[in-house]
């Protein structure tokens, strides 16, 4: 069996096949813009080109692809023979560099918010020279930003990258007035843990709402759900064990940094964590490795989810968006170091995330809210909608100490000492982890935890490199004019500190309590659903933070809102549909057929004796055709409101009449639904239960 370092990274033309396959001037020349942004002339485009189909050729491709992230959520790609007719016949094997830099896709067919009519088909697809191209299959697929013929982006990469593009100018700006001269370059870096679900494959196929929507419409809880706790953490399963194995060397094989592996919390629920990496990079590998789970699942006949709450009652799952920003030379600029009250451009970064997170709350709630992660936030399992900060008890103390201009007293390290001699000692942290926070300083980075499973992590990359980028651009437009830099700087930190300290809590997000803190008495937003969220997008300060860093066009931020909405009104509106479908179609006729069978056997019991009286199955009869009513009205009430949708034009109001009406109709046909699961013999019943697909693995 072959180490993992004999194959890692063997499917990916990156740096050490570059520098081994390029004439050195080429390579000095690529490794410039991918570092320092530098312009890519053509000589150079056409020798990457030849030295990458050379190389992917050897690998046994036959094609290649622009692979792109449109605004569907999931990824694109057209897919390309090398093949050229030679004058005898014959094919070679050829891609040029402008092959390379740039392809033409049909833009009209994807989403784009009204910026391309049906009939203007035209868009380009651009080469993204900071994400290594790699081979899936036999296609050789190239990272590429995706716009219109107009040049507005219609994909989640051309924001991302201009939002690093924006933190890194205002972060050398910053550095600069620190009398840092030699960092040519500030980069966030990204480590996205992801939590999904896999059950059988065979159990997937007999439910309808799994397939068409990636999760339960109906389902009674099981006798067993997590309630134990023996799940997290837990031995696992081999079936699993096998397809974590397998699934590590194919992300391994594409160079994908997959580290950590675990059952999660609920049953059939497991997590695989990344070592993080550059957000662009990271955004493309988590891209990949939700498609390469899938696959691979499919292959040991399991289904991988990734839908944010696939069944009710259970934890659903998330993605933690661990985020940190640093600069070419290696330093974190988020590490506090051994003395963090100490550290003055620590403490400036630290608290341009603050304000930045407490001024575009609302953003970063709109970046994770879709159809999916409304069932999720807000649970004891997520993060609640209110966003805030933890940075724990040393961090801040240092803060306080600050504000209130009083001497810091340093928290003393201490060694955990566990009572026995033979369990070793080990420093102990001088602050604790907050599990419940969105928002958590961990260490040297932030884990932003309100993303949902399914998520691109581009949305909420874009608005936290954009929100914090703005506010490095308003440090150090006041603090280049100061003319005492230091005295400026406390007094810079302090003001923000008085002003944005409402955003810090330390506390229990899950308890009520805070919540109405939170938005009574601090002034904190609570965007419940994603009809609440999404309006922000187009609030006046979120506009002109955006399109003056330079992220985003008006035109391009409209096109987001009406995407958004269409997205979260089209995924509810298949879920109804997908009810009222399931609910005419099978749970109804299973529950009537239940009847008719205890209506029969009651039949038969006093044909034996008149004396016998049937109580079981009367009474389990008036229930189930009680129910059966219920269930009726409830799909005629459901598909009443589906009509009166159908006619509504605006996407606007479409949105808040799933919210308000839809929404709550397709609970009041699931609630009697699922009590009829639990009256009705199992054989009846015509798809898996909860506790099949739970514990079927």
């Amino acid at each position: 069996m072959a180490a993992v370092t004999d194959y890692f990274g063997s499917l990916v033309f990156d740096d050490r096949v570059m520098a081994a396959r390029l004439p050195a001037k080429v390579y000095q020349s690529l490794r410039n813009t991918i570092d320092q942004g530098a312009q890519l002339n053509l000589d150079v485009a056409n020798a990457v080109a030849l030295a990458m189909k050379d190389w992917a050729v050897e690998h046994g491709a036959t094609h290649f692809t622009h692979w792109f992230q449109p605004m569907t959520g999931i990824t694109a790609e057209k897919h390309d023979s090398f093949i050229s007719p030679a004058p005898d016949g014959s094919v070679i094997m050829d891609f040029s560099g402008k092959e390379l830099i740039r392809g033409e896709p049909d833009a009209s067919s994807f989403p784009s918010g009204g910026l391309r009519a049906t009939f203007e088909a035209r868009g380009y697809t651009a080469w993204d020279p900071s994400s290594y191209a790699f081979i899936k299959g036999k296609t050789l697929c190239i990272p590429t930003a995706f716009c219109s013929y107009g040049g507005e982006a219609l994909d989640k990469k051309t924001p991302l990258l201009r939002s690093m593009d924006a933190i890194n100018r205002q972060a050398l700006r910053v550095l600069r007035l620190f009398g840092n001269d030699t960092v040519k370059c500030v980069r966030t870096s990204v480590g996205p843990e992801q939590e999904y679900f896999l059950i059988d494959k065979e159990m997937y196929k007999k439910r309808k709402d799994l397939i068409f929507t990636g999760r339960t419409l109906f389902g009674a809880k099981p006798p067993k759900g997590q309630e134990m706790d023996d799940h997290y953490f837990g031995v696992i399963k081999p079936r699993v064990a096998a397809y974590m194995a397998e699934l590590n060397e194919e992300l391994w094989k594409l160079g994908i940094l997959a580290k950590t592996e675990h059952n999660e919390v609920a049953p059939a629920q497991h997590e695989l964590a990344p070592i993080y990496t550059t957000t662009n990079i990271a955004t493309d590998h988590n891209q990949l490795t939700m498609e390469i789970m899938q696959k691979v699942a499919d292959k040991h006949g399991l289904v991988c989810l990734l839908h944010e709450k696939p069944f009710a009652g259970v934890n659903g799952s998330g993605k933690h968006n661990n985020w940190s920003i640093a600069t070419d030379t290696g330093m974190n600029l988020l590490s506090p170091g051994d003395t963090p009250h100490e550290n003055a451009q620590f403490l400036l970064f630290l608290c341009a995330v603050i304000k930045a997170v407490d001024e575009y709350q609302d953003l970063l709630r709109a970046s994770v809210a879709t159809a999916g992660n409304d069932h999720r936030l807000g649970a004891n399992e997520a993060p609640p909608a209110v966003v805030s900060i933890f940075l724990g008890d040393e961090l801040t103390a240092v803060l306080k100490s600050i504000e209130e201009d009083v001497p810091y007293n340093a928290v003393e390290r201490t060694q955990m000492k566990l009572g026995a001699r033979v369990l070793p000692r080990f420093p102990k942290d001088t602050t604790d982890r907050n599990r419940t926070s969105p928002f958590a300083f961990t260490g040297n980075k932030f884990e932003f935890r309100m993303l949902g499973s399914s998520n691109s992590i581009a949305c909420a990359n874009i608005m936290l490199n954009s929100a914090v980028a703005q506010v490095l651009k308003d440090y150090a437009d006041e603090l280049e004019k100061a003319e005492d830099f230091s005295s400026e700087l406390t007094a810079l930190i302090r003001k923000t500190l008085k002003e944005h300290k409402r955003i810090i809590f330390n506390g229990n997000g899950y308890d009520e309590s805070w919540i109405e803190e939170a938005v009574e008495h601090r002034g904190l937003s609570n965007l419940r659903t994603t009809p609440d969220c999404m309006p922000c997008i187009l609030e006046k300060k979120n506009v002109e933070m955006l399109t003056g860093l330079r992220v985003y066009s008006e035109a391009e931020l409209e096109s987001r809102y009406e995407i958004l909405l269409e997205n979260y009104c089209k995924a509810v509106t298949i879920e109804a549909h997908t009810m009222v479908d399931m609910a005419e179609k099978e749970i109804i006729p299973a529950v009537e057929s239940y009847i008719e069978a205890l209506s029969s056997t009651a039949a038969a019991k006093k044909a034996l004796s008149e004396e016998i009286s049937c109580c079981y199955e009367k009474k389990r009869v008036a229930k189930l055709a009680a129910l059966v009513d219920q269930m009726q009205a409830a799909v005629d009430e459901l598909d009443y409101t589906l009509i009166t949708l159908g006619m509504t034009k605006d996407i606007t109001d479409q949105s808040i009449l799933i919210r308000d009406e839809v929404l709550p109709r397709m609970c009041r046909l699931r609630a009697p639904a699922d009590e009829a699961e639990t009256l009705t013999a199992k054989k009846y019943w015509p798809f898996p239960t909860y506790g099949d697909l739970l514990f079927g693995v």
